[in-house]
């Protein structure tokens, strides 16, 4: 009989307690993963330490998971197949069951969230897509306002999504933090979506950027890149759209302030609540990562787009270790700070 493991979150606050947990069961649209690997991201540690979106308590979570499908739902079946290598987005934070939280041996995931990660590509590789594909996704393609968290609205840029087949450019869509992992993957479809990006990021970060598809990037920590960024879409034969902010600080939203207004304003997407007082030809919203908006791009565009490398997973991977155990561990190192890296731990 398989059993299950999982890190637990007890209450706000505590560290991870690695214990047993009830064995998932596949609903008719779900998969149930064996995971080999999961990342961590910004949102798992806020949810660690704030218990932002938990509904009962104690609860797995985690968003990330690359493993191999255990279990197929009956409606799932044309498309997976027990014994599948997959990718997928657990949703947890939604639904707030404990059996959709990454951090377990096993949990489960919408076949609508979910694509066959290609035999070249490693698991610990692979983990680093799910998450920022859809928050990506929710930046760009929706067509209208929806609400992330009461009384703030999501962004709508309306833009198309990513194809398979090269597409010509006509708009402009800047991406400050473009070597954070929202970032380069927003960089990613968008330019598979015909959408020139220009990044914003550090230096060091600049190749990054660029193997991302970034047609220009610039250095936040030079004294003119706000003008320089200015220039770019000015010298830009494409329609301006606005800013993915990937970062949404109250450092970098002076700057995009700053830039919307020299560009007569545009659309600010912000993976935090936005600034207040917003001009009024600046539209502004914040993502919030899980929308059936996605549902085409994980059907039929990921898998391809992996085996092209169309789709690339950046940024790479760091492993910080194996087993459940090592959950809390990274959770803590990405609570200090990463730079242009995804941290994962295998399972």
């Amino acid at each position: 009989m398989t059993t299950n493991k999982a890190a637990w979150l007890k209450k706000a606050g505590a560290p991870l307690s690695v214990s047993d947990a009830p064995m998932p069961i596949a609903g008719s649209n779900e998969l149930v993963i064996h995971n080999h690997a999961v990342a961590i991201n910004p949102l798992d540690c806020h949810m660690q330490d704030s218990g932002v979106f938990v509904q009962q308590w104690p609860t797995i979570f985690g968003c990330d998971v690359a493993g191999v499908v255990h279990q197929v739902g009956s409606e799932a079946q044309g498309r997976f197949k027990r014994g599948d290598r997959v990718i997928g987005h657990a949703v947890s934070l939604v639904t707030g069951r404990p059996q959709d939280g990454a951090y377990a041996q096993y949990c489960i995931v919408l076949a609508t969230k979910a694509a066959i990660l290609p035999p070249q590509i490693s698991f610990t590789s692979g983990v680093v897509v799910p998450f920022a594909l859809e928050a990506a996704v929710c930046a760009l393609s929706l067509d209208k306002p929806g609400f992330a968290m009461p009384g703030i609205q999501t962004p709508a840029l309306r833009l198309p999504y990513p194809s398979l087949t090269a597409k010509p450019m006509t708009k402009t869509l800047v991406v400050y933090g473009g070597s954070s992992s929202v970032g380069s993957m927003t960089t990613q479809l968008a330019n598979a979506a015909g959408v020139r990006v220009i990044a914003i990021a550090s230096k060091k970060n600049f190749e990054l950027c660029r193997s991302c598809g970034a047609k220009d990037v610039f250095d936040y920590h030079d004294g003119s890149f706000v003008e320089d960024v200015v220039a770019a879409v000015k010298g830009s034969p494409e329609s301006f759209i606005g800013i993915f902010d990937a970062v949404s600080t109250f450092e970098t939203y002076k700057d995009d302030l700053v830039i919307l207004e020299k560009l007569g304003g545009g659309h600010l997407a912000c993976v935090h609540p936005p600034p207040p007082n917003i001009p009024k030809d600046v539209e502004a919203g914040m993502i919030f990562a899980v929308n059936d908006i996605a549902t085409p791009v994980w059907q039929d565009y990921v898998t391809g787009a992996l085996e092209s490398g169309k789709l690339q997973c950046l940024p790479p991977p760091s492993v910080v270790g194996v087993g459940l155990e090592s959950i809390d561990e990274a959770l803590q190192k990405c609570k200090a700070g990463v730079s242009a890296t995804k941290l994962v731990v295998e399972l």
